[in-house]
């Protein structure tokens, strides 16, 4: 059953390669509105996610957001266990760095007592969600550690590299918890006919014997 599981991990590795060049999306949410993420990442792997809100006027134009609102960022690990809880402004990003392989939901809530909000008016959030080694700066790491154009796409090489690894660790255990899951069921399809058997021929008996 285990080999039948390695088309499903092809794929998800396929999808998550896919997955890389979608750089950003866009929402609309209201005032107290919660919309949430889930992001499958692998253990010990930084995410980070950078966002700006504009003000969704009822002409349908948009104008930037003031400084007075704010978006509230919650996060939490698979075991819904609380990793980051928030206010941020406006504009900014935030930052999580992975305890737990699994799927992290990240929630993003908009708070403010500005009028178009309040009146029934919406928010328009651009949030661009950053995953390993995609969040790593080469520009500054560049300048701050003086690496030369060699040196640096050998630092890159090294991250990519780092980055699979932790990938293909993620998807062992993905591999196995499926496997468990597989013989589980298996034993469960197996035993549950003779239980239900045993049953049957127990009542049999016993009404027997009452007779």
């Amino acid at each position: 059953m285990c080999g039948r599981v390695q088309p499903c991990v092809l794929t998800v590795l396929l999808l998550s390669f896919c997955s890389c060049f979608v750089s950003s999306v866009y929402f609309h949410i209201g005032d107290t509105e919660v919309r949430c993420f889930r992001e499958e990442i692998p253990d010990q792997v930084v995410l980070i996610g950078n966002y700006r809100t504009q003000l969704y006027q009822q002409s349908g134009e948009y104008s930037p957001a003031t400084q007075d609102l704010r978006i509230l960022v919650v996060a939490k690990d698979p075991d819904d266990e609380l990793v980051l809880s928030r206010p941020f402004s406006s504009e900014g990003r935030f930052k999580i760095t992975s305890h737990k392989a699994g799927v992290y939901q990240i929630c993003l809530q908009s708070n403010s007592s500005q009028l178009p909000l309040s009146a029934g008016g919406e928010l328009m959030v651009h949030l661009d969600i950053k995953v390993g080694e995609r969040t790593n700066n080469y520009t500054k790491i560049a300048a701050e550690d003086k690496l030369t154009e060699l040196q640096l796409r050998v630092r890159q090489l090294a991250d990519q590299v780092q980055q699979i690894k932790k990938e293909q660790n993620y998807q062992k255990l993905r591999e196995k918890y499926f496997c468990d899951i597989s013989h589980n069921t298996n034993l469960w399809i197996f035993w549950w006919p003779v239980v239900r058997s045993l049953y049957v021929v127990a009542i049999i008996t016993w009404h027997t014997k009452s007779w």
